[in-house]
């Protein structure tokens, strides 16, 4: 058994003894009620779980999967070493250059949406990138799957909600992708189910969890432990507890549907001691999301993780260097899901478009460093260097202006060379990055038919018809 291995057996051991002696509390009387026709010791609504147990769902869960998009080209796999960057998720609040906070319109929302769909890094999109101030919050999740429905190809992102609000959804995205069985066959949607640290899974959580499993989409379990505060201060023990909650609640969707797609996924961080508050953008984040990655191949299953993440208030050199650490973090250790992969600040209660399009930068850098470089006969250029010998120059010979394209990264927003302005260079640049996406994007066509049923099913869940109207001329 070689080192690793060793601390993965370590870690799960903890994990069992918590699930067994601690137990999961789910607070959906739906969710006992399943985990007991399962054979499932329930106490109240505490279950306690033996690892024999436990593990006969977790195994049928499979261990890797692909989602699909409206063009083939988005289409995403899940597991192995792929790795998919995802926009950020559940910030109630837009940032603005100079610090201040403001709710975001439909037309913030809708500019999130081509921003990410004209970055080829990306495969995904839509989801809670931001919360519309426009929308009922209750209705969040239609307003945000319509906006992305209307206005981007690839793998859909959603919010979650209450059953009334998931089985409209769902009777949506079978309409708009070929009915329920097609769904099936082809998922094309993801979310997040958070668990509440310590040991708890809630009613809406439930809801979201057994719509989507039924309906054969994915979703990523994600605790949210801070070491010291909702988790022992020790990565150890907050470790162990990623695992004792993210095992319960991914048997459970196996219960109720063998096969469900799930990731094993955590937003694990530290607790600052200083002030009890979030450090997601901490060297132990960065930690939690390898040991999640490494936890999840350890169990055979995908993992997710994120992404470019910061305290910082404001875009600065210190949301600079967290959000690189935490997201190399997750490209080296192979983590097949990256949400928050760009846009988070203060710890996650805000986006900006200046971080989306900073971390749009980081992204290109973490790829690039991560590529690594080909050695073969064209690459070691020893003709060329045998050429030039002791007194030429590399900048116009034939080999550079052959590789000069491929090889070195072209940065968008970093700035080399001489700058006439450089107290504003880098928001002049981030500026022109913004202005070069945007112009770059293209509106998807829609099938008329399939988004009038689409606007019925949503008008008749609460959804304004004025909304959506407005939404398709954005």
């Amino acid at each position: 058994m070689n080192y690793q291995t060793e601390r993965m057996m370590q870690l799960h051991k903890a994990a069992m003894e918590i699930v067994e002696t601690v137990g999961m509390k789910f607070h959906h009387p739906r969710a006992i009620e399943i985990l007991k026709e399962h054979g499932i010791r329930c106490e109240e609504n505490v279950a306690y779980f033996t690892e024999e147990q436990l593990m006969y769902w977790v195994r049928k869960a499979p261990f890797c999967f692909t989602l699909y998009g409206n063009d083939e080209k988005y289409n995403c796999n899940f597991g192995g070493h792929e790795v998919n960057p995802a926009p950020p998720y559940g910030a109630p609040y837009i940032t603005e250059p100079d610090g201040k906070r403001r709710a975001a319109t439909t037309q913030d929302y809708v500019d999130f949406i081509k921003l990410f769909e004209a970055n080829d890094n990306y495969k995904t999109n839509g989801g809670p990138i931001v919360a519309i101030d426009e929308v009922e919050p209750r209705l969040g999740a239609l307003a945000m799957w319509y906006a992305a429905y209307t206005h981007s190809q690839k793998v859909m992102m959603i919010h979650t909600g209450d059953k009334a609000v998931m089985d409209a959804l769902i009777e949506a995205s079978e309409t708009a992708w070929g009915g329920k069985e097609a769904l099936k066959e082809k998922p094309r949607m993801f979310t997040i189910v958070d668990v509440n640290s310590p040991m708890q899974f809630g009613n809406q959580m439930t809801e979201t969890l057994i719509a989507l499993a039924e309906a054969g989409q994915a979703f990523t379990v994600a605790n949210c432990s801070m070491a010291g505060s909702t988790s022992p201060v020790t990565l150890a023990g907050t470790v162990a507890l990623i695992i004792a909650e993210n095992l319960p609640v991914i048997a459970l969707a196996q219960m109720v549907r063998p096969g469900t797609p799930v990731l094993l996924g955590s937003q694990s961080c530290t607790a600052d001691m200083a002030t009890g508050q979030i450090a997601g953008g901490s060297p132990e984040g960065a930690l939690c999301y390898k040991y999640a990655a490494d936890l999840a191949a350890f169990y055979g299953l995908p993992s997710r993780g994120g992404g470019a993440i910061t305290d910082s208030k404001i875009v600065d050199p210190q949301s600079g260097y967290e959000s690189m650490i935490t997201l190399m973090a997750c490209y080296e250790n192979h983590m097949n899901m990256i949400i928050h992969a760009a846009g988070i600040l203060n710890g996650y209660n805000a986006v900006s478009f200046e971080k989306v399009l900073q971390d749009f930068e980081i992204l290109n850098y973490v790829k690039r460093y991560v590529r690594e470089f080909d050695i073969n006969e064209e690459t070691l250029a020893l003709d060329c260097i045998k050429e030039v010998g002791h007194s030429g120059e590399y900048l116009t010979s034939e080999h550079t202006f052959d590789w000069c394209r491929v090889e070195p990264m072209n940065p968008q927003v970093s700035s080399r060379g001489t700058v006439a302005d450089p107290v504003n260079q880098f928001q002049n640049r981030l500026n022109q990055y913004k202005e070069r996406l945007l112009a770059k994007y293209e509106k998807p066509k829609t099938d008329p038919a399939k988004l009038a049923e689409i606007k019925n099913i949503f008008e008749k869940a609460g959804l304004s018809r004025q909304w959506m109207d407005m939404v398709d001329n954005l």
